[in-house]
């Protein structure tokens, strides 16, 4: 068996999620959908760096699959760009090594949230930005965001009752920055590994923080006694991008 590794992107607005399921539009079952019909109708598996949720898009989602023989890279990387539904594009293919694995091998990602702070809203970005009509203190968003980069137990952070056992993880980047043109705020979080929602419930908290509708020491506070209940919203999917992912070797 011959394993490829692909990069794709896909807009999330009209998928229930990355994972299977059933009687719901997903991105893994078109792309097995289009495998299948480049395979002669044999059944092929796709295994996915991360199951990013319902209406959240993907800049460079990384898969890998199996191919009983090896095949023309571009050939291979055309046919499932283009045979795949518009929403899913095909960045590359490669040929990797067989104990490749597109979630187990060691990885960092890189998580991209837009919030749209303008007043009205751009309509154009509904599905692609979320809405946050109220005041914002950027200067305190800046300075508690700062409070999560390092190696912390996210457990104040992740929806309650998940049921990873182990929710430390080690964050070595988060910034927001304001584009003010189209006023949007942009929060950029890079880590080893993220838990269920946490980026949504740390975007949500610091935009709270922002609003002074809670302390900048939140975030401290939230990671110090590992109680959900003291964080924010968990804010809407829709400006939530898997940006980047990037291996150790």
């Amino acid at each position: 068996m011959i394993r490829y590794k692909a990069i794709i992107s896909y807009d999330g607005s009209q998928f229930s999620g990355f994972q299977r399921q059933t009687n719901a539009r997903t991105i893994q079952e078109e792309i097995e959908k289009t495998l299948m019909r480049l395979n002669k109708g044999k059944t092929i598996t796709i295994q996915g760096a991360g199951r990013t949720d319902a209406g959240v898009h993907a800049y460079g989602q990384v898969i890998h699959f199996d191919l009983a023989e090896r095949r023309d890279l571009e050939k291979l990387r055309f046919a499932l760009d283009t045979q795949t539904p518009e929403d899913i594009d095909v960045i590359s293919v490669e040929e990797v090594s067989n104990d490749f694995h597109a979630r187990y091998s060691k990885h960092l990602k890189t998580y991209e949230f837009i919030v749209d702070i303008g007043r009205p809203k751009n309509p154009m970005m509904r599905q692609y930005a979320t809405h946050y009509p109220y005041p914002l203190d950027f200067s305190l968003i800046k300075l508690a965001i700062k409070d999560l980069v390092g190696t912390h137990d996210f457990t104040g952070f992740t929806a309650a009752g998940t049921s990873v056992e182990n929710k430390v993880r080690t964050l070595y980047q988060a910034d927001c920055n304001f584009d003010s043109h189209r006023q949007f705020l942009i929060f950029t979080f890079t880590g080893n590994g993220f838990l269920y929602k946490q980026v949504r419930n740390m975007v949500g908290t610091l935009l709270k923080i922002g609003n002074q509708r809670m302390p900048v020491e939140q975030v401290r506070i939230i990671l110090e006694q590992k109680n959900r209940q003291l964080a924010g919203p968990t804010i809407a999917g829709n400006g939530l991008y898997l940006k980047e992912i990037i291996y150790e070797n």
